[in-house]
């Protein structure tokens, strides 16, 4: 059965409401109203949508928000494909943030249908931590990634907040998983990565690792 979290991803008013207004309030949320992870968010902004001739694939994409942004940065043949499975939030995607470099394909996290080593860089951006059992999701991430390219996660993670009373039993009944404070690096550098490095900010975390040249070869 989908959980509550999934149901309202496949509401066509929910995406109206989620491109404008909840994606950035929720990204103040994870730092309780303050500016840490909006800052942090920023910068990451400004560091994927920076000009260049890359292939970029964007999990989860939602409405498109980072999809837009990062494609029309990119230069070149540089192209940015955005997946999701909701198909309201493709719509809304496609209505609204439609660029010259951007496509928006239905897809299935767990399975990317894309072959091995195909992007410069994937990301999956305050999605992650929705997607019933995510951490197959990352294996995917790491395998669509050619050598040499970057993986980047930005979700939730246990603290001291989170680790009250109760806290984690809501959040998963609601179908927002609160993943503990090693469980995406760990599970990264097992998929593969070297050179992985996890910034807390708040209650969330951003992840950055290096996929390796020589087969094998993880840090």
């Amino acid at each position: 059965m989908p959980s509550p979290a999934q149901r309202v991803m496949q509401n066509p008013l929910f995406a109206q409401i989620y491109e404008h207004l909840w994606r950035p309030t929720f990204t103040r949320l994870f730092s309780f109203g303050g500016a840490a992870t909006e800052d942090y968010d920023r910068a990451l902004r400004a560091y994927l949508s920076r000009p260049g001739e890359r292939l970029m694939l964007d999990v989860a994409c939602g409405p498109g928000n980072y999809t837009r942004l990062i494609a029309d940065g990119l230069t070149g043949d540089g192209r940015c494909i955005g997946i999701d499975y909701s198909a309201p939030m493709l719509a809304r995607a496609a209505d609204t943030n439609q660029a010259a470099r951007a496509q928006y394909i239905r897809a299935d996290a767990h399975s990317i249908p894309f072959p091995d080593s195909t992007f410069d860089i994937t990301t999956c951006l305050a999605a992650l931590y929705l997607i019933p059992d995510p951490l197959p999701v990352l294996d995917e991430l790491v395998r669509v990634t050619r050598p040499g390219g970057e993986v980047i996660v930005f979700t939730s993670v246990a603290t001291e907040a989170s680790r009250l009373p109760g806290v984690r039993q809501i959040a998963g009944l609601s179908g927002f998983h609160i993943f503990g404070e090693r469980e995406i690096v760990d599970r990264l550098r097992a998929a593969g990565l070297r050179s992985v490095e996890q910034t807390i900010t708040g209650q969330g975390q951003y992840v950055i690792g290096i996929k390796p040249d020589t087969p094998g070869v993880g840090v």
